[in-house]
């Protein structure tokens, strides 16, 4: 089942309906400030995001998996302060970089992301998929600017290039 979901209200599937993995039990802690929290431990491509990205990104990885393009997707979980020490970790864990920003492409938190990570010395292999650079439209036309999972699979792809394969 693909969809292309662009907010998390009401949410409780993360995969398929009635999964209900995208529920968390009540007594969890708080995430630590600065801290990011990483889903999976996969080595052709670090996926960097925060918000409704993580939700889309985790499903696009099980997609990925199908394409034998092992991922890591990396929860910001905070962006001030960004968590610096984990993305350097976890980027230089795969030395591909793909920012997935549900924020515009101009002044998103996405670039800060990329200038932080560049700033502390990463060098591997960057890209980003952010939402165009326009008014949020009502509607089902909202989908023409907003972020999208095949928008996250396709650059994931082509920043993985043939590392899976």
């Amino acid at each position: 089942m693909r969809r292309n979901v662009n907010a998390l209200y009401h949410t409780k599937d993360l995969h398929t309906d009635g999964d209900e993995q995208w529920l968390a039990p009540l007594t969890r802690a708080p995430a630590p400030i600065g801290r990011a929290r990483t889903y999976g431990d996969g080595t052709d491509l670090t996926v960097l995001t925060f918000g409704n990205g993580l939700w889309m990104s985790l499903r696009v990885a099980r997609r990925l998996e199908r394409l034998h393009i092992a991922t890591r997707v990396v929860d910001l979980r905070w962006l001030a302060p960004l968590p610096v020490d984990d993305m350097l970790r976890e980027a230089q864990a795969s030395g591909r970089v793909l920012t997935v920003d549900e924020t515009r492409e101009t002044g998103g938190v996405g670039e800060g992301i990329l200038a932080a990570l560049l700033a502390h010395g990463y060098t591997g292999r960057v890209e980003r998929v952010a939402s165009r650079d326009s008014f949020i439209p009502l509607g089902d036309a909202a989908l023409q600017s907003l972020l999208s999972e095949d928008a996250i699979e396709a650059a994931a792809i082509k920043l993985a290039g043939t590392a899976g394969g």
